[in-house]
């Protein structure tokens, strides 16, 4: 029994096995703070180009010397 307990004292695998779940959790984290910035950046760029675009009016053809264009007649 004395022998298991040091042999489990100085085994490290659980060790390891830590380093990697706190590196893993970090990663995961800094993807979540990388995509939260960007869908919000996002977000505001979209309602930025629907406020643009949505204070644009389209002149009729007729209006730009355009004639027939659409039935395919001629001027």
């Amino acid at each position: 029994m004395n022998t298991f307990i040091q042999n489990f004292l100085k085994d490290e695998d659980g060790a390891v096995t830590v380093d990697w779940v706190v590196l893993t959790a970090a990663v995961v984290g800094l993807g979540i703070a990388g995509v939260t910035a960007v869908n919000t950046g996002i977000g505001d760029l979209a309602e930025s180009i629907g406020d643009e675009v949505g204070g644009i009016t389209v002149d009729a053809p007729e209006t730009l010397g355009f004639s027939g264009a659409a039935d395919g007649g001629g001027e």
